[in-house]
């Protein structure tokens, strides 16, 4: 595998990882194979954590919505009409209401809050659910990036003022910051501009990071609503001072591009590298066996592999008949955080011998010290993966002067905030506007279209 030719290195990558089977005979509708959604449940399970630890619920809508609901809040559905599943039939019976198999779900939750919120006492309401969505993608499918059942989590909040929703974002970006250190991962905070921001928001702001290819790739986004949809949706409650108001709500919302993210950002000619919180097994373990002393290496590896289990890192005993080259090799392609071996050399010696997958560097570690070694390890790699993939995320952002031979990168450049700029320069360079930063970052110079001082950096890509 070549991560110089990105596309090509990634099918490669995802296919010898054991990711994902695309045989399924719908396009864009893969599998999830057992070592593909072990990685993703752990990537739910530290969402989960911390939507629980912020006081959210889980919750489980049904996946098909009602036309009439739908239609409810039209801004939302121009922007999905073209892309949502509709259900017309039940067996051979027409259905009198059509119903969409759902592209999101402000439009399944929000009937339903409108009869959970009644007074002040009631806000805010914050809850969540990890849920399959559906959409008819029309570009090139690829494996957890641009699919057509995508696996989704997302969280709704209603709020009593505008105040207290946008105190929700920030809380929002918090969870979003401790979700991306646990998976090594560097992103950008960019709020969309009006005309690309998501259908019936206040305002988006989006979550990009940067591929190899130099293009961005959106992992998710948070949306402030206002009061947006729940006019339309007649979500309001009774005040304090006996008055109803419509409530202010907020989504945060990420996807399986997660996976996607760390499989491309992390990745390198032999396959994919897993930061050590998502790996389903933090360190494998392989024997090398000697002649006529085979037994005293399997009984040792037995005895580390219970030791490490016991200490609540998930380890992996390699005891297949493979050459031990070919473990590695196998393993490598799975991105194991840490590979052990143990031999008799090793047992006399009282340590393991480790290798790190992000940098291949090898060692020793003293072998009645072997957890709190491993552990070390984690932490260790988990820092480095995450400075090198910062630091080449900061060096991937061109300023640039003109729209002529533009970089394949992010592109940083003065916007006066007009949508007719905007558009011009879209049109002119076919980079997509990614938004202005968010909260905001210092600058000082022209709006690369029309000349005019301004303050506000802009930023734009390709993306994929």
């Amino acid at each position: 595998m070549d991560k110089k030719d990105y596309a090509e290195w990634y099918l490669e990558a995802v296919e010898a990882a054991g990711l994902s089977d695309k045989r399924y005979p719908i396009k864009g509708m893969n599998v999830w194979t057992p070592y593909g959604w072990k990685i993703m449940s752990l990537i739910d399970a530290g969402t989960r954590a911390e939507m629980d630890a912020t006081g959210h619920d889980e919750v489980r809508f049904p996946l098909l919505i009602p036309e009439t609901e739908f239609k409810k809040e039209a801004d939302h559905i121009k922007g999905f009409d073209s892309e949502v599943y509709w259900v017309t039939h039940a067996g051979e019976n027409e259905l009198d209401v059509r119903l969409v198999v759902r592209p999101t779900s402000e439009t399944a939750m929000y009937p339903m809050f409108s009869l959970w919120v009644r007074s002040h006492q009631d806000l805010p309401l914050k809850v969540y659910q990890i849920v399959n969505t559906f959409r008819y993608e029309t570009k090139q499918t690829r494996p957890f990036i641009r699919v057509r059942e995508i696996h989704f989590f997302e969280a709704h909040t209603c709020h009593a003022d505008e105040e207290d929703a946008q105190r929700q974002i920030e809380e929002d970006l918090g969870i979003l910051e401790r979700v991306m250190r646990r998976l090594c991962l560097p992103y950008h905070l960019l709020k969309r501009t009006d005309w690309d921001k998501f259908p019936g928001a206040h305002y988006t702001v989006g979550i990009d990071t940067v591929m190899p290819n130099g293009r961005t790739l959106q992992l998710g986004s948070v949306h402030h609503y206002r009061d947006n949809f729940s006019i339309p949706y007649d979500i309001t409650y009774e005040g304090a001072d006996g008055k109803h108001r419509h409530v202010h709500q907020t989504t945060y919302g990420m996807s399986e591009r997660l996976l996607g993210a760390i499989v491309s950002v992390h990745g390198d000619d032999s396959g994919i590298v897993l930061p050590p919180a998502v790996a389903p097994f933090q360190a494998v373990i392989v024997p090398i066996p000697k002649k006529g002393g085979a037994d005293e290496v399997m009984d040792a590896a037995l005895g580390l592999e219970a030791v490490l289990r016991e200490a609540g890192i998930r380890v992996k005993l390699d005891a297949r008949d493979e050459r031990p080259g070919n473990k590695y090799y196998y393993w490598e392609a799975r991105g194991v955080p840490i590979r052990l071996e143990i031999g008799a050399r090793d047992i006399e010696n009282g340590v393991v011998t480790f290798a790190r997958r992000d940098t291949g560097e090898k060692g020793t570690m003293a072998a009645d010290s072997v957890v709190g070694g491993v552990e070390l390890l984690m932490e260790a790699i988990s820092e480095s993966m995450r400075e090198k993939a910062w630091e080449f995320q900061r060096a991937s952002v061109v300023d640039i002067a003109d729209m002529g031979d533009l970089p394949e990168s992010i592109v940083r450049f003065g916007w006066c905030g007009s949508e007719g700029c905007g558009l011009e320069f879209e049109e002119t360079t076919e980079l997509k506007m990614l938004g202005t930063p968010y909260p905001g970052e210092e600058y000082d110079g022209k709006c690369l279209v029309c000349g005019k001082p301004t303050k506000t950096a802009a930023y734009a890509a390709r993306t994929m």
